[in-house]
């Protein structure tokens, strides 16, 4: 029997303080709201019980930041795309921000089961004066434990309209995509991490991203597989290809921790959930 869930998740700003509220519909739930920043931003862990997509499954999930709210979204584990008898497995995620609002979207990896049919969309929008950074992660298999990706497709795509499209089909059985060093060099782990505003940025704001993006790079084991650039005005975007999640993962939470000190003068401050 396929799940068909719906989570609408509402960050507003309430006196000083950034507040959750959600309604659901199917297996989707947000944990309790913590505040380890301190009451400005709100931290959140979504939490998908099935574990994992198979077809005929839907997920709609719905961000919405109102005017001086900062929320920061992550998932317990990675979400999982399994084996499908011909039907798509499709994730939906909608991300809006109004003029001040702030978040921070930084799921864990998703994993392409062999034989998946599946898509994950990404959708943000963000009004003039509105910021967000966010990562997607894609393993395509689990080639420590013998399970290659073999079979079946996966669609990425994510958006900000009129502004930014990453938009790419991958299948199982194009070896000269995951193959050659023209595509994916062999590499099973794709990754981005990307800071999107409603308003162009100065070309010195970009620069300083671009530029902490490049020196935690250089020290970085990935450095031959990874790049930033700012392929808008709107937009900045760190791009990694990694043989596996873990130094993709690594790379993209230091650049992370960087970006958010520079653009929003704010300390380290990493989800609990990642360290239990």
């Amino acid at each position: 029997m396929p799940w068909h869930a719906h989570l609408h998740l509402d960050y507003k700003k309430e006196a000083d303080r950034t507040v959750a509220r959600f309604r659901h519909d199917g297996p989707l739930r947000i944990l309790q709201s913590l505040y380890p920043e301190g009451d400005a931003i709100c931290h959140n862990v979504l939490v998908h019980p099935p574990g994992g997509l198979v077809g005929g499954d839907t997920l709609d999930i719905d961000i919405e930041g109102a005017d001086g709210s900062h929320g920061l979204i992550t998932t317990p584990g990675a979400s999982r795309f399994y084996r499908s008898e011909g039907e798509l497995a499709l994730q939906r995620t909608r991300i809006r921000l109004a003029k001040g609002a702030r978040l921070e979207w930084l799921p864990l990896e998703a994993i392409c089961y062999s034989g998946c049919q599946a898509e994950n969309r990404l959708s943000i929008e963000v009004e003039p004066g509105a910021e967000m950074i966010g990562w997607d992660v894609t393993a395509l298999g689990l080639p420590n434990a013998n399970q290659p990706f073999e079979r079946g497709t996966y669609l990425q795509h994510i958006e900000v309209p009129g502004v930014w499209l990453e938009r790419g089909r991958i299948d199982a059985a194009d070896q000269r995509l995951l193959e050659s060093p023209l595509g994916f060099g062999g590499h099973r782990c794709i990754a981005s991490l990307f800071f999107v505003s409603g308003s162009p940025a100065t070309r010195a704001r970009r620069e300083a991203l671009l530029g902490h993006a490049r020196r935690l790079l250089e020290a970085h084991e990935l450095f031959g597989s990874a790049g930033a650039t700012s392929p808008h005005a709107e937009v900045v975007v760190l791009r990694v290809l990694a043989p596996m999640v873990e130094p993709a993962m690594q790379l993209l939470r230091q650049v992370w921790l960087a970006w958010r000190a520079e653009l929003w003068q704010l300390p380290e401050a990493t989800p609990r959930i990642w360290s239990t």
